[in-house]
């Protein structure tokens, strides 16, 4: 597995890269619908709890963030496209408020009051847990997979900073062979997410699924696997 890594260990899409997607339109990762891996596994990442704070790691535009603030919870997201925040907003008809992040240099967040939304827009890494505090749930999909593979030591040690102690933390990772194409999405073997996440968190498997469409084929993989885990920080 280890050398299935190392194809794509190299590869390094700057952030300018990202918003260049976003200002092309190139955002195939952006899904129109809630999340169905989400949606089937809401109740096992809430666990009884109500008004939780959800955090999503580069967040895009997902619908997941309105669906979640419409049942009561709280948002919080980090994307560095303001495009995409923006049309997050506009596309839910939902108002909303700009102002600059003082611990943040050129950072801004856009909020909206009413069902409490705060998209940040800033480098993912410029967020501590001083800023925007932490979490009960974080909702991870296109957010790892989306990152330089150099930088997921790096990631999961943010993450775990940002995990209360009751958090639930919700991550989706894809499998396919990286001969056939170089990423973005990248692969993340679940060796990589014990190893990552292992030492503080507890981590479940809760699904596999085989999610090819034409799209993936056009990338030139013969097949695209989803994984989904759920992991909880060991409590000393």
């Amino acid at each position: 597995m280890s050398d299935m890594l190392k194809t794509q260990e190299g590869r390094v899409v700057d952030l300018k890269e990202w918003e260049q997607r976003w200002d092309e339109n190139k955002i195939g990762f952006h899904k129109p619908q809630v999340h169905e891996m989400l949606e089937s596994k809401i109740d096992k990442v809430l666990a009884g709890r109500t008004g939780v704070r959800f955090f999503f790691p580069l967040c895009g535009k997902t619908v997941d963030m309105k669906w979640l603030a419409d049942m009561g919870h709280s948002v919080v997201g980090v994307e560095i496209a303001e495009k995409a925040i923006r049309q997050f907003f506009v596309e839910n008809n939902l108002t909303y408020s700009e102002e600059p992040v003082p611990a943040i240099p050129g950072a801004k967040v856009f909020r909206n009051s009413e069902k409490s939304i705060s998209l940040y827009n800033c480098d993912l890494y410029s967020l501590t847990s001083s800023v925007v505090g932490q979490f009960g749930a974080i909702w991870d999909r296109g957010s790892l997979v989306a990152i330089n593979p150099r930088d997921r030591q790096k990631y999961a040690s943010l993450i775990i900073s940002l995990m209360a102690n009751d958090c639930r933390y919700l991550l989706s990772t894809l499998m396919y062979n990286p001969e056939l194409y170089q990423g973005p999405p990248f692969v993340v073997p679940s060796e990589q997410v014990h190893r990552l996440f292992g030492e503080r968190c507890n981590v479940e498997q809760l699904l596999s699924e085989n999610v090819t469409e034409d799209r993936h084929r056009a990338w030139g993989v013969d097949y695209l696997i989803e994984q989904l885990y759920l992991m909880t920080p060991k409590i000393s």
